[in-house]
């Protein structure tokens, strides 16, 4: 008998019962076929919560016949060739699919094309079983979860034109040999979490067009050889941080448009020969430590249409060559080192609609022509030393929306032609010389919302038929113009949009307007005028008053006893003599502050009405907020976008977050959220807020405010996504910790210095800089954090307050009362500067506990001075650092002193420290 071995006769065995098993299969499976049992695997392996793959099955057959034809291809993200024989694309993108995935029902797909899995939330390993697919000319894996290493083996798709891989988990380097496939055209590695240096071998590729590396944790140079990428079009590898500077071999890539270098820590210079990209129209450079001028050769680069190198360390002057720059519509110069005055030829570029030049030294009128040739939309040049007047054609071009001048010595009166500005939407000019009277026709301004006039010396009054046509306006300051005068607009409180109305020392007289509507308004701030008569009663109408400052006027009567007003301290009111009332002096006029002084039966059936209407109003509120917690966190999410952040729907940035976004509601939310990508790569640090949806008006008008904060040393506010419930506020992501962390810096005198200063400057400009002014509410070393360059920025600030009313363990009754545990903006700015000293003492002693609280009341601290000296390696040799770190002790405690008015202001504080800022070496 012949012996036939195991390996063969199994497989023998196998074919033979397959072949039977065919010829006598039931009519339910007679349509299968292998490609769609393969997928069948695949939906086995998928977590489908949406059941988006409900057609992914196979139907019984009455009367099955053989065909080569495919069942799968007529299911839902599937795709066959024109005879339903092969399959050449699967797209299962948007389907709110997760899962890991094995990959091992990809060997069968040998036809594929085109493979989609994006959108969705696969996670675990990329199955490296994909990479047989080496008919493949389109990869889309982006915004999933996958995580580790990027597996070895994608050059076996030698025919891949797309990669894109964007906003995942990955770990570890970026694949190298993906460089070896020759007919790559699109390459997407952005927001992934890879590490290490961009591999030298990308210079190699031979059909590359697109590059896009952004939002990682790359380091180490930029390899020159990225310039031999000769069909190079657009690259982006911002955000991440690099080494050294940008490679002059740039020049190059002679096929670029599009160059992305932002927020990279690179540093240097600008190579001249980026001049050489004659095709660039886009070239952002923002956010990084580049220094030297900016070259001249630019003026070559005639396709430029956007130019940002704002947030740089770039000095000397605009090049005159920019006024070749016909093409040009974006210029973004500001915060850098700057100076002269802004050539002429800028002004007579016919694209620019965008100039953004503030924080700089420039000096010298703006262009008398600036705005005559072109259509302006957006204009900030705003802290620099500018003099003259508002050019004349600033609106020329009839679409300029933002006029930002503030903290200038700007003279003259506000231009004529503004007041046909029927674009305007925000003007800022305040902190400049301009005088005569305030000119502006409202009612030709119908979309201007944000106007601030304050600390110049206007005159005239406002006038009060043009004002009560400034429909859409929420902000108006015009404080501190002492010469001001006039009295208030009648129905000055009748504007719908009011939030915020500061007219604080303008020598306005006369009484205050009755309220008639005010029902939006939220800070009124009248100090310092000639006001007189009374607070008029119907200021009850203002339900959303937060901050009123009435202080140093003459008026009298007494002060309301609503519960807005029991939670001012007397600041808002000191300096009217004739006034009475909590929170000043008690009232003689035979009027209580509570119910009119009668028989005490009349007393007790008020009392009754009053507790019977309470009863009623709680039930009400019961049966109504039962209906709502009901109803869930419904509600359609929204997008606030600031300044840095492009225009991202909601639903691009839910996505980012994972979550699963249907009929306007998503119903998978994270608790907390640290790093995520957005689209583009841009990295953010996420922030959840609850809120009550009544409170949400005022929450969101608050951190708007935040949003528009912006300061070298303190964390931008990018963007806010919310419901009625619930919000994500985004913010930028520093990568190096914060100071919690990196407390104990030891004997590193120079970095003690920097952080301390950076957190003066931050604090100083909130508290001095911003009006009204902000109050961090939570100063602490956790909350300074650290960029590339270990420059301190505070976080969380004006977050305090918000934070604290809505983690408070308080019944919600209770808090709204009581006005919450909020107290004066005064006392939270003396807090400030309270915890600033605390901040500097425990800086100085890398994080040990110096009880400089109890010292402070003893002047004899010469033993903690020579504790902390001995800490820092500071010794009698070195007399200028001991100078300095008694002068930095000498602050703290003053800033700590137990009376608050005692402490000097952040303002002060700063410019005593500012007088020791340099060492004999120039340095910190």
């Amino acid at each position: 008998m012949i012996q036939v071995p195991m390996e063969i006769l199994n497989p023998f065995f196998y074919f033979t019962l397959l072949t039977l098993s065919f010829m006598f299969m039931t009519p339910l499976l007679a349509s299968s076929e292998p490609f769609s049992e393969a997928l069948l695997s695949l939906k086995s392996e998928i977590i489908d919560n949406s059941n988006t793959l409900n057609d992914w099955f196979l139907p019984p057959e009455i009367n099955p016949s053989p065909t080569t034809q495919i069942h799968a291809c007529s299911w839902s993200g599937v795709k066959c060739s024109e005879n339903s024989s092969k399959i050449i694309a699967l797209d299962l993108s948007m389907k709110n699919l997760g899962g890991s995935l094995s990959g091992s029902q990809f060997n069968l797909f040998i036809d594929l094309v085109d493979l989609n899995l994006s959108h969705n939330s696969f996670s675990s390993h990329l199955p490296n079983g994909i990479f047989n697919l080496t008919r493949l000319q389109s990869l889309d894996i982006s915004r999933n979860n996958f995580s580790g290493l990027f597996p070895n083996g994608i050059s076996n798709l030698k025919t891949l034109i797309v990669l894109d891989a964007f906003s995942n988990s990955f770990s570890g380097p970026l694949p190298d040999d993906v460089s070896r496939i020759e007919t790559l055209k699109v390459m997407n590695f952005a927001g992934s979490y890879f590490s290490g240096p961009i591999p030298s071998g990308y210079g190699s590729f031979k059909s590359l067009e697109f590059i896009h590396l952004a939002g990682n944790f790359l380091s180490g140079k930029i390899p020159p050889e990225l310039g031999n990428l000769k069909k190079m079009s657009h690259m982006e590898i911002g955000y991440n941080s690099y080494e050294g500077e940008i490679p002059w071999q740039f020049g190059n890539m002679s096929a670029l448009i599009y160059l992305d270098i932002a927020d990279a820590n690179i540093s240097g210079s600008i190579p001249n020969g980026l001049s050489n990209l004659t095709k660039l129209e886009s070239l952002f450079l923002f956010r990084n430590q580049i220094s030297g001028k900016i070259p001249g050769e630019f003026g070559k680069m005639l396709s430029l249409q956007s130019l940002d190198l704002s947030d740089n360390l770039i000095s000397g002057e605009i090049p005159e060559t920019f006024s070749e720059l016909k093409n040009l519509k974006l210029l973004s110069l500001m915060y850098n080192e700057l100076s002269g005055s802004v050539p002429q030829g800028v002004a007579k570029l016919p694209q620019l609609d965008t100039l953004l030049i503030w924080n700089n030294y420039f000096t010298g009128s703006l262009p008398g022509d600036l705005g005559r040739f072109s259509k302006l939309r957006h204009l900030d040049v705003s802290t620099n030393y500018f003099v003259g007047s508002i050019p004349p054609g600033i609106c020329n071009g009839r679409e300029l929306e933002k006029l930002i001048l503030f903290s200038n010595n700007f003279t003259g009166g506000l231009s004529p032609s503004l007041s046909n500005c029927s674009s305007l939407v925000r003007l800022r000019v305040e902190d400049n010389l301009f005088s005569g009277e305030i000119s502006l026709q409202f009612g030709n301004l119908p979309g201007l919302s944000y106007v601030d006039l304050s600390r110049n010396r206007f005159t005239g009054g406002i006038l009060p038929f043009e004002f009560v046509k400034a429909s859409r306006l929420e902000y108006f300051n015009v404080s501190y113009n002492p010469g001001l005068g006039g009295i208030l607009p009648s129905k000055i409180w009748s504007l719908s949009n009011l939030q915020n109305f500061s007219m604080v020392s303008c020598g306005v007289s006369g009484n205050i307007p009755p309220f008639e509507y005010c029902k939006s308004v939220l800070v009124i701030e009248l100090g310092m005028n000639n006001l007189s008569g009374e607070i008029p009663k119907s200021i009850s109408n203002c339900k959303h008053l937060v901050r009123i400052d009435l202080a140093y006027n003459d008026l009298s009567g007494s002060i309301p006893t609503e519960k807005t007003f029991k939670n001012m301290d007397e600041s808002a009111f000191i300096g009217n003599p004739k006034l009475c009332g909590a929170p000043l002096k008690q009232c003689h006029n035979g009027i209580s502050n509570g119910l009119q002084l009668g028989s005490r039966r009349a007393q007790k059936l008020a009392w009754v009405l009053i507790l019977c209407g309470v009863i009623v109003l709680f039930i009400t509120a019961a049966v109504f907020g039962i209906v709502y917690f009901k109803r869930g966190s419904k509600g359609h999410w929204k997008m606030i976008s600031f300044n840095g952040l492009p225009q991202f729907t909601a639903k691009d940035v839910l996505r980012s977050f994972n979550c699963v976004e249907s009929l306007g509601e998503v119903s998978t939310l994270p608790h907390s959220i640290g790093k995520v990508a957005l689209p583009t790569g841009i990295t953010v640090s996420v922030r959840k807020i609850e809120w009550d949806p009544k409170e949400m008006k005022f929450m969101l008008q608050s951190l708007t405010r935040i949003g528009n904060v912006r300061h070298r040393n303190l964390t931008r506010l990018l963007g806010i996504c919310y419901n009625n419930r619930i919000a994500y506020v985004l913010y930028d992501y520093l990568p190096n910790g914060n100071l919690a962390e990196k407390i104990r810096v030891g004997k590193d005198w120079e970095t003690k210095c920097k952080i301390v200063m950076g957190v003066a400057k931050a604090l100083c400009f909130l508290h001095h800089d911003c009006y009204p002014a902000i109050a961090h509410g939570n100063l602490k070393a956790s909350n300074v954090l650290f960029d590339e360059n270990m420059e301190p920025h505070l976080a969380e600030y004006g977050l305090g307050s918000i934070v604290q009313s809505m983690n408070s363990p308080l019944p919600a009754k209770t808090r709204k009362e009581t006005g919450g545990l909020r107290t004066s903006l005064r006392e939270e700015l003396y807090m400030d500067v309270y915890n600033f000293g605390e901040l500097i003492m425990e800086i100085l002693a890398n994080g040990r506990s110096t009880n400089a609280a109890t010292i402070s009341q003893n002047t004899q601290n010469e033993d903690l001075i020579r504790e902390i000296a001995d800490e820092n390696g500071i010794g009698p040799s070195n007399s200028f650092q001991e100078e300095m770190l008694k002068s930095f002790i000498e602050v703290a405690l003053l800033c700590m002193k137990s009376k608050p008015s005692d402490r000097p202001s952040m303002q002060d504080a700063q410019k005593m420290l500012s007088r020791l800022k340099s060492q004999p070496d120039g340095r910190l």
